[in-house]
């Protein structure tokens, strides 16, 4: 066992002792040591209550003779960190949890890991950490949030979000907004709609490093969620028994299905970022336009919030990431022999079915013949821009408009908030990419700002948005403005024309007077220059190959 190293042998004397002093007899020594990693804290509601979680993980292993060894990770509550400098950490923090759990598995000697996550940045990180370490691991997390209900429809904390722009533009009062906040987010759970959260841990299964259900079971379904996450401490066992290994399971094979359930659930644009870093960590290199070649054969076939009405309960109930893997296999989407943590992919969709067709759609009747996300080229980004194309509505599918530019996240929100914003433009946030923010600030705030307010407008950032974010927003622009990207060229006035169904985004201004710009441009001071973010600011790579820190 890979924890002998910390165990046997009379110069483990000390070692043993230590063991001892937490508990640990020398019966439990002789078993596999198992990490098991819980990302609980009382910021998050998506991690308020993983503290169950992690006990009936610890209680599969132990009965699958193993002993498991718990320790904590960070987390970061997008929500709470949205609109101000804490968003500047939230990407950031991913790297924190990656190299955390690396730290704590390696000095301890762990033979298996479990990896308890369920929001945001947590889910990747913990998965690039498994990758990266390649000792036999599952993912198991806390599952989404139930939908809230107020006047007598779902929601979600994106209609929070956006009750700003109502009040802003007189829609709502604020007795309205005191009641609609009372009731958006009802317990514990990542977020209820398809938001990155809830996207990722959907990926988790297919990547085939989760268990089905580990995205979609709600975790007010208490009992599911525990037997879920028992059933994970076994599995692990199993994995260390037939020595199969993360770098086994997350093959470019893999991959490839994971963004193919992407397109098909009109998933996050994080997902770009976050497949790419995760894979990095494999030594597998995925381009932005192995995105748009799986998007462009890949139908569309569920509709969940922001981009419909459906929430996560509902796909749970339809028959959860097994039932949409086995509707897109009949379309020889999927490589079936991809190994996961329980057998293969094949095996495991072979008997799931469709339990409510109004929530996934047939790959033959689908929202879209393509995939929910796009990837644009174009003198405005010649390395790659993202869409949400699932949750962009069919009249600004293609746009054209002129421009209004603003250096920071908070510049734009405010010019929304006073009307400086109007049906027409082109909104412009630029200098918040992985370099410039630093850290690649989410905009659900003004995304959402401007949904309340009804504006009919385009959204363009080198930043990035949140799976929550639903218009023409268009994020991930590389290069960034920080690093001289032809975003830092725009004028207020210029005209930028979107089409996302051929992939363009251009900016209408010839080449001679971007190359004067470009003579005339200045390289600005850096936003942070102390702490974590400065140092990220120095190492972290373009958002176009996963906005990784470099080695």
């Amino acid at each position: 066992m890979r924890s002998d190293i910390v165990k046997k042998g009379a110069t483990r004397c000390a070692h043993r002792s230590l063991f001892h002093a937490n508990g640990y007899g020398a019966d439990e020594l002789s078993r596999p040591l198992i990490g098991v990693c819980n990302s609980f804290n009382e910021i998050i509601p998506g991690h308020m209550h993983l503290k169950s979680i992690t006990e009936a993980v610890k209680l599969g292993v132990a009965a699958a003779g193993g002993t498991p060894v718990e320790f904590p990770a960070i987390g970061v509550c997008d929500g709470i960190a949205m609109g101000h400098t804490g968003m500047k950490f939230s990407l950031a923090s991913r790297e924190l949890i990656a190299d955390s759990i690396e730290a704590v598995t390696m000095a301890s000697g762990f033979d298996g890991l479990i990896l308890i996550p369920n929001c945001d940045k947590v889910v990747p990180g913990m998965l690039m950490a498994a990758a990266r370490l390649n000792i036999p691991s599952v993912i198991v997390s806390g599952g989404p949030m139930l939908a809230g209900r107020f006047h007598g429809r779902d929601i979600s904390v994106s209609q929070a979000f956006e009750a700003a722009g109502k009040f802003a533009a007189g829609k709502m009062t604020q007795a309205e907004m005191t009641d609609l906040e009372a009731h958006a987010c009802p317990g514990y759970g990542s977020c209820a709609g398809l938001f990155t959260a809830n996207t990722m841990n959907c990926l988790s299964e297919a990547l085939g490093m989760a268990l089905p259900g580990n995205g979609t079971i709600p975790a007010a379904y208490n009992g599911a969620r525990l037997i879920l996450a028992k059933c994970a401490g076994k599995v692990v066992m199993d994995l260390i028994a037939k020595n199969i290994c993360p770098r086994d399971i997350l093959t470019r094979d893999a991959f490839e299905n994971a963004i193919t359930v992407d397109m098909g659930i009109g998933g996050s644009s994080n997902t770009v970022l976050h497949l790419t870093a995760i894979a990095n960590e494999c030594g597998i290199q995925i381009p932005a336009t192995l995105f748009d070649e799986i998007s462009a054969r890949t139908p569309y076939i569920t509709k969940l919030s922001p981009a419909g009405h459906h929430h996560m309960q509902d796909l749970d109930e339809a028959g959860g990431i097994n039932a949409v893997m086995h509707e897109l296999s009949r379309k020889n989407l999927l490589h079936l022999d991809a190994l996961t943590v329980t057998g293969t992919v094949g095996d495991r969709i072979k008997d799931a079915r469709i339990e409510r067709d109004d929530v996934i759609r047939t790959v033959d009747n689908p929202y879209r013949t393509t995939g929910g996300i796009a990837i644009l080229k174009g003198n405005l980004c010649p390395d790659c821009a993202v869409v949400k194309a699932s949750a962009v509505s069919e009249d600004m599918l293609v746009y054209r408009g002129a421009a209004k530019c603003y250096d920071s996240e908070e510049a734009a929100i405010n010019a929304i908030m006073v009307g400086e914003i109007h049906d027409g433009d082109v909104v412009v946030i630029r200098y918040e990419g992985p370099k410039g923010g630093p850290g690649m600030q989410e905009m659900l705030n003004p995304t959402a700002a401007i949904t309340g307010a009804g504006l009919k407008v385009g959204l363009i950032t080198d930043g990035r948005f949140s799976g929550a974010s639903q218009g023409a927003c268009i994020g991930h622009i590389s290069p960034e403005a920080m690093e001289g990207g032809p975003i830092a060229l725009i004028r207020d006035g210029d005209e930028i024309f979107i089409d996302i169904p051929n992939r363009k985004l251009e900016l209408e201004v010839s080449d001679a007077e971007l190359a004067k710009r470009r003579a005339a441009w200045t390289k600005p001071e850096p936003k942070i220059k102390t702490g974590y973010l400065a140092r990220y600011a120095k190492l972290t790579t373009s958002a176009s190959t996963g906005a990784v820190l470099k080695v």
